[in-house]
């Protein structure tokens, strides 16, 4: 049983470490995002996700918005964000809460 639980702790660990060191710092600021038209909504259970820009390790790139059915009722779509962080700008990824 201890084997097990060290053996759990050091995976948290190293998990913890490789998300902390998945960031990307990109020196530039993203541009202001871009106004996009929505267009016909397919269902009532669509929701719309935003477009946002990404970095491809040269440049941003406008990756475009589009409509989704959540994955399960009740849920939110938390869009993705750049955030300013370690002298430069971080993305942080959207989710549904």
């Amino acid at each position: 049983m201890r084997k097990y639980l060290l053996t759990a702790l050091l995976g948290v660990g190293v998990g913890i470490g490789v998300a902390q060191a998945a960031d990307v710092v990109v020196r530039v600021g993203p541009p202001r995002a871009m106004i996009e038209h929505r267009g016909y909504r397919p269902s009532a259970r669509h929701v719309w996700v935003g477009g946002y820009h990404r970095w491809d390790g040269r440049a941003y790139y406008w990756e475009p918005g589009h409509w989704v059915v959540p994955p399960r009722e009740r849920v939110v779509w938390v869009q993705p964000r750049w955030v300013h962080r370690h002298g430069g700008w971080v993305f942080v990824e959207g989710y549904w809460r």
